[in-house]
């Protein structure tokens, strides 16, 4: 009878695990705060292999540590790796108990590697001719060890997404036989191993030499069949670099192991110890499969609640010092969602009805308006618009269930309390398109107990996770930023969208009627430039006309096509003037559709008035959004779209508009935390930056000999920078060649060698972290930040330059909004908008003296940098006049 023997790669598959889910990181954590997403994807994977495979022989090799015979041989020899993550380090003891309790063996050797225990073992298996092999790992450099008898599956994505490669799959993979990959990875060297190759010999070379001669050996012996003179001569003097590189990349089939294929039969879990070690992970859904109630003891099935009335609204009185609370609209849209219920309790007493009206019952009021009685909610915003539409002010909100989840994890944001639920632990609770349905609107019978079932298990799981959650919080250090700037500013945000800001319906249909006029001209204009009519808004229509009638040169092509997109049409449009009038019809065919028609649908009829939605938990850096409507967006880089801001007026006769905005925030930001001396000069002398920077880069005399197209490109590569811009990408920007972008760059980093030293050093801290902050210790968590994928990795290195930027520039007016709302408290001035680094107001006249004073000193003092900030101010009739 054949056996199978499965060989894991242990230390391999655990990195595997740990990145795949690292986005997710928060959520895998024990009740005692141990990281377990390592564990859970090891574990994943090997319910998978185990059903697939049904090994009669399992061993999981571990690696005995950092030294071995290869650093001793090459002492650079992984010494780039970037250090363990100690959320990974700490999970490798419970990866060996659960390797344990699963009934497999495992084994490590001090001096060897992981790849040579297992290359050992499966030669020992083949010798012996009765066994078929699967080595499973995340590393290709095991796939020398593939033969008739041995398949080597590679994890590709996360641990369960396994590719199989058999001797011919090598070959049609990499080109070279099995036996061959040394050879080619000695030639080449390995970056990810830090051992070189042979100069100037990559991947294409190594692979035609291997086929050509078989082996190094073979090359070296017919050095003079070589074709090149150059790569003969890199071959003879690096042939130290390719023999010594075959040797480090050559698996031991040899190893000294004292464990035998005797010692390795699979006896399947041990139920007893598999029970407990899940239990301790709170692995629920392993416990289930092994047919365990998974069922927290406070996450009981049917959570006991009682219908509240009108006879029973005393029984309230026992919430004396904390309550949770949940209110259940029918729609995201809060200010125009119908509230459909309601449930306030604390553990084990729960108060649940769908009579609305009783929320402005004396008891019910007294609680959420109590400044004694702490709450505890779902997003606080969305839960104090809704109450205030009932005539009710929330007070005293301690937990918000989404902001914190948010702000351990930018990504566990979901506005479905189920969803975030589950990813913190709360098993037994349905998402609402479990119990609703699809669709924007949630559609169901507030009288059926399944509803009343839902919003108490919403409420629970509010109530059970707070506790939890905050501990998680303060592990990050991150509950100052929650409670001093995230709650603070969830309440400032609700009484600005519950204020809104007028807008004249009127001057709209004006400008939507000269919008009309101006796209029918345009229109025509094309089609005579076309010599026929066609529909613009087609990119197939548009262009068969500018690429098959007009011949104009094919920058780029879809699955579908010819590429019309924006950035193709500006390349093509000082050439060709029906480019340049497509553009301009997309543009104001944009602003006709998305600004005139869309505000004027969403005009509130009692006000006048627009009031969009700020999301606080949607970016990666703390920034906020706005929709329903946009107004972020209206777009100010063309006159016929700053237009469009006349239609913003106050809400009162003699107020004027007043618009404060933060001056090159972002570049304060980078100047103080990268503590670059040059550039911190530069502001606190009151500086053009971008004329100081050009004058560095181009070496000029003064900010006065600097032209607008100098000053253009210097401000190119201000912004560019810390977005880890490439030359290929600041000449695309700019107009200039490559050559000239790599030199300015040079340059930059020469003239600010402390921006060079911080791009390097947060890249290193993501690395060794895997996640970067702000200066109020906003997390964003990069796992691809070692990506083998070069691309991946790079937008990861270049977000971990650019999120401390941006996130704490995000901080700041957040910090300024929150103080900005204390200050106007005395005052009628309303804060009414927030437009990324700009603060929008309605001031009555006889408030503009105090509050040219105010407003600026508030913003100024927001946070203390090592340079000033610096707020410009402009005020006006409309919108478009304060700017």
């Amino acid at each position: 009878m054949t056996k199978k023997l499965l060989l894991i790669d242990g230390n391999s598959i655990a990195f595997k695990a740990f990145y795949a889910l690292y986005n997710s990181l928060e959520r895998f954590t024990n009740s005692s705060g141990l990281h377990t997403s390592a564990i859970y994807g090891f574990n994943r994977m090997l319910d998978k292999v185990l059903q697939e495979e049904k090994p009669t022989d399992i061993l999981v090799a571990f690696d005995a540590g950092k030294t071995t015979f290869r650093t001793k041989m090459f002492s650079d020899y992984k010494a780039n790796r970037a250090k363990t993550p100690t959320e990974l380090s700490e999970q490798f003891p419970f990866i060996r108990e659960l390797v344990k309790a699963r009934g497999i063996s495992s084994y490590e050797l001090p001096d060897y590697e992981a790849d040579d225990i297992i290359g050992t073992l499966a030669k020992e298996a083949e010798d012996k001719g009765d066994y078929q092999v699967v080595i499973l790992t995340g590393d290709r450099d095991l796939t020398q060890l593939t033969s008739d008898k041995t398949t080597v599956q590679i994890s590709k994505k996360g641990t369960t997404d396994l590719e199989k490669y058999t001797p011919q799959h090598v070959e049609e993979k990499l080109g070279v036989k099995p036996s061959q990959i040394i050879d080619f990875k000695g030639l080449k060297g390995d970056n990810s191993d830090n051992y070189p190759g042979v100069t100037k010999v990559g991947d294409k070379t190594a692979m035609k030499l291997v086929q050509q001669f078989g082996s190094i050996e073979n090359i070296y012996s017919n050095i003079d069949h070589v074709s090149g003179k150059m790569l003969k001569e890199h071959l003879l003097n690096d042939k130290d670099k390719a023999e010594r590189g075959k040797v480090l990349a050559t698996i031991k089939r040899d190893a000294p192991i004292k464990v035998s294929l005797d010692d390795l039969k699979y006896e399947g879990d041990n139920l007893d110890k598999l029970t407990d070690f899940y239990e301790r992970m709170g692995f629920k859904s392993f416990l289930s499969n092994l047919g365990v109630d998974a069922t927290d003891k406070n996450e009981i099935e049917n959570i006991q609640y009682t219908k509240l009335t009108s006879d029973n609204l005393d029984q309230l009185n026992q919430f004396k010092d904390e309550v949770s609370f949940y209110l259940e609209m029918d729609d995201e849209n809060y200010h125009t969602a119908n509230l459909m219920g309601f449930v306030l309790g604390h553990e084990a007493q729960w108060f649940a009805s769908n009579d609305i009206s009783l929320l402005n019952t004396k008891q019910v009021k007294a609680i959420l308006e109590s400044s004694t009685v702490q709450k505890n909610v779902f997003d606080a915003k969305r839960t104090y618009v809704g109450l205030y539409r009932s005539s009710i002010t929330l007070q005293n909100v301690d937990f918000d269930m989404l902001l914190v989840s948010y702000l351990l994890n930018t990504t566990n944001n979901s506005n479905d309390v189920g969803t975030v639920a589950k990813l913190h632990g709360f098993a037994n609770i349905k998402t609402d398109e479990e119990v609703y349905g699809k669709g924007a609107k949630k559609k169901i019978d507030p009288e059926v107990p399944e509803f009343f079932d839902h919003i108490v298990h919403k409420a629970k799981a509010i109530d059970q996770l707070h506790n939890d959650m905050f501990k998680a919080l303060d592990e990050h250090n991150q509950t100052t930023l929650y409670r001093d700037i995230e709650i603070k500013i969830a309440f400032v945000l609700a009484k600005m969208e519950i204020a809104g800001i007028k807008v004249n319906p009127e001057t709209l249909e004006q400008m939507g009627s000269k919008f009309k006029e101006r796209l029918a001209e345009i229109e025509q204009t094309i089609f005579q430039e076309a010599g026929e009519e066609f529909n613009i808004g087609s990119p197939k229509q548009l262009g068969h006309i500018l690429f098959e009638k007009m011949r104009l040169p094919i920058l780029k092509k879809t699955k579908t096509g010819y590429s019309t997109s924006v950035d193709v049409l500006e390349k093509l449009a000082p050439d060709a003037p029906i480019v340049q009038n497509v553009l301009n019809y997309r543009q104001i065919s944009k602003l006709q559709s998305t600004y005139i028609d869309g505000l004027l649908k969403v005009i509130h009829r009692n006000d006048s008035k627009v009031h969009t939605r700020y999301l606080q938990t949607l970016t990666q850096t703390g920034r906020l959004s706005s929709v329903d409507p946009n107004l972020q967006n209206i777009p100010v880089r063309s006159e016929e779209g700053r237009l469009i801001r006349q239609a913003f007026i106050p809400s009162h006769e003699n107020w004027q508009i007043w618009s404060s905005d933060y001056s090159q925030i972002e570049l304060r930001v980078l100047a103080s935390i990268t503590g670059d001396k040059n550039m911190q000069e530069a502001f606190r002398e009151g500086e053009d930056i971008h004329a100081t920077t050009a004058r560095r880069i181009f070496g000029l005399a003064s900010n006065d000999d600097v032209t607008p197209e100098l000053r253009r490109q210097a401000k190119a590569v201000n912004f560019g920078i810390v977005y880890g811009i490439s030359d290929y990408g600041l000449a695309n920007n700019t107009g200039i060649s490559r050559k000239q972008a790599h030199q300015f760059i040079q340059r930059y980093f020469e003239e600010y060698p402390g921006v060079k030293k911080y791009t390097e050093d947060i890249v290193e801290f993501a690395k060794n972290h895997g996640y970067v902050e702000t200066i109020a210790h906003r997390r964003r968590y990069l796992p691809d930040i070692h990506s083998r994928n070069f691309n991946l990795r790079s937008f990861a290195e270049r977000t971990a330059m650019n999120t401390p930027i941006q996130g704490s520039a995000a901080d700041i007016i957040k910090i300024a909004m929150i103080n900005m709302d204390e200050a106007l408290k005395p005052l009628k001035t309303r804060m009414l908008l927030q437009v990324h680094d700009e603060l929008i107001f309605e001031v009555p006249n006889d408030e503009m003296e105090t509050v040219e004073k105010l407003i600026p000193k508030v913003m100024d003092s927001a946070i203390r940098l090592n340079i000033p900030l610096k707020v410009e101010s402009h005020w006006g009739k409309t919108w478009y006049e304060a700017k």
